[in-house]
């Protein structure tokens, strides 16, 4: 597994752990600023609750989530070199809370809804549809957001290009905000 790469976890129980990057151009870690200005946006409402991360990457957003008290966090990643290395940093901060699965993320996420029980943040940060294939990947995201049953789904987020427009409404979710940080927001979205 080779990355010389690495971010620290930003606060909670786990602050200032280092985890590795992969060395691949198509995995980035979300953001410090982003990621504390959503911390900051679910600070109250983390606790006891379950974390999926549907684009696991290396995992920068459900292990922080670990390290500020969730409950469980759930990851999904696609590709092997990057999953060895979100593996290896949910070894770093603890394996008994973390989850990751290796698959597909439009495949994989049934499987992780019919594991869950109670109420769950889902994180998403599919690659951007500039890259190659990957055109109409905020509407098959949209899609997933469909299948969350009200019963689990406390709050879902999707980092996004900004340029992109995310829709008002999916599903039973209504948009609340959405926060700009240049290139990149995050939308938010309740059942109301």
């Amino acid at each position: 597994m080779k990355s010389n790469l690495s971010y620290n976890i930003i606060a909670g129980r786990y602050k200032g752990k280092k985890l590795l990057l992969p060395a691949l151009p198509s995995t980035r870690a979300t953001k410090n600023r982003v990621r504390e200005s959503f911390f900051d946006t679910v600070a109250f409402d983390i606790e006891d609750k379950n974390f999926v991360e549907v684009f696991g990457g290396s995992g920068s957003m459900g292990l922080e989530a670990v390290s500020r008290g969730v409950q469980h966090s759930y990851f999904i990643e696609k590709n092997r070199e990057a999953f060895k290395v979100l593996r290896s940093n949910c070894q770093i901060i603890n394996p008994n809370s973390t989850t990751a699965i290796l698959g597909d993320s439009f495949d994989e996420f049934k499987n992780i809804l019919s594991n869950l029980d109670g109420k769950t943040i889902f994180y998403f940060d599919p690659p951007f549809e500039i890259r190659e294939g990957m055109k109409n990947i905020y509407e098959k995201t949209e899609k997933l957001i469909t299948q969350i049953s009200p019963n689990i789904g406390f709050l879902i987020a999707i980092e996004h290009r900004t340029k992109h427009k995310m829709s008002e409404k999916i599903g039973i979710y209504e948009k609340l905000k959405t926060k700009k940080f240049g290139n990149s927001s995050i939308s938010y979205y309740q059942k109301l």
